[in-house]
């Protein structure tokens, strides 16, 4: 997925299709010229309807498409036939696209599980033709309901990257270079500061052919809920995650500030997010020896997780999984 092709926020204009007019007609024969009401009532108007799609990764399409139509009902016919409903018109989205009301900021939908149809703007309901309004004191009705118009308004798409891991750190923390070690995942990596631009999702191998999804998020800074570096832009990828893997290198100058910043960073975008399991990873383990190991685990918080690992030479790998597992199914 390159970077100009992943795109998690989009606005549209939808439109879902009218309802079809009822029908005020009369059944007429040479034998039977005064025949009662029989006119049909109108189709209804085409729904616009968001459907799960879990090969889908990116908003693209939406984007290259903003104006969404949905098909008009037909309207009702002679005895008592209905007219056919209109189109629907179908979106595909990735798994955890919400859809909001542009103007309210209302949700008006998400979506997280395949082949999930959820109606994001229904159609109007078609008209009910005169055979529905005879009675025994008005045995020839004229009336025939109109079909209700359908919805038209302007609507946002917003992907928020669903995955068991979210890999939260600094630009430079390895953060990368992890996701590639441990999956199929082929991320960008290179020596400079926000290198990935784009969430990356990997599948990781387990114990017994079990696997879990791990997501690298782009680099956070300090301040980032205020919109600094790349900002509040991938901060809400975060919140979809199960757990969140904090990631310092071991060479860094002030591990325990490092770390503090990051949750703060989290904290302030959503304070929901502190309660969220997390393990702390403290990356370039190779580049320590134990006696520097022992005297950083009596400098950190005792109440987070630990875990020492290298994504070079594959030390603490296992562990680091067995954590993440533990935590996934509540066996920590």
């Amino acid at each position: 997925m390159s970077n100009q092709n992943f795109i998690d926020y989009v606005k549209l204009y939808c439109r879902s299709g009218n309802g079809g007019a009822g029908s005020s007609h009369f059944f007429r024969t040479r034998s039977n010229p005064r025949g009662g009401p029989d006119g049909g009532d109108g189709g209804r108007g085409g729904h616009i309807i968001l459907k799960g799609n879990r090969n889908v990764w990116t908003l693209l399409k939406h984007r290259l498409n903003r104006h969404v139509r949905a098909g008009h009902g037909s309207p009702g016919g002679p005895s008592r036939s209905t007219g056919a409903n209109g189109a629907d018109k179908y979106l595909e989205v990735p798994l955890g696209t919400l859809a909001y009301d542009a103007q309210t900021g209302e949700l008006l939908a998400e979506v997280l599980d395949h082949d999930a149809e959820v109606i994001l703007l229904p159609g109007g309901k078609g008209g009910k033709g005169n055979s529905n309004f005879a009675t025994s004191t008005n045995q020839a009705p004229q009336y025939a309901q109109p079909g209700i118009q359908g919805i038209e308004t302007e609507v946002i798409l917003e992907l928020k990257v669903l995955a068991d891991v979210g890999l939260v750190g600094f630009p430079n923390a390895g953060k990368s270079t992890l996701l590639a070690a441990i999956s199929a995942a082929k991320p960008k990596i290179a020596d400079y500061a926000f290198t990935t631009m784009v969430p990356s999702l990997g599948i990781v191998s387990y114990r017994d052919d079990k696997s879990f999804v791990m997501a690298d998020i782009p680099g956070i800074i300090e301040n980032a809920h205020l919109g600094k570096g790349l900002g509040i832009r991938f901060l809400r990828h975060i919140e979809r995650n199960s757990v969140l893997l904090y990631m310092v290198p071991c060479d860094a100058d002030d591990i325990k500030k490092d770390y503090e910043i990051l949750r703060n960073e989290l904290i302030q975008f959503n304070p929901e997010l502190i309660d969220k399991e997390h393990i702390l990873g403290l990356s370039k383990a190779d580049l320590i020896d134990e006696e520097i190991k022992s005297w950083l685990i009596q400098e950190l918080p005792e109440t987070v997780s630990i875990v020492f690992f290298s994504a070079v030479t594959g030390e603490g790998i296992s562990e680091l999984k067995d954590k993440i597992w533990g935590l996934l199914h509540n066996n920590n």
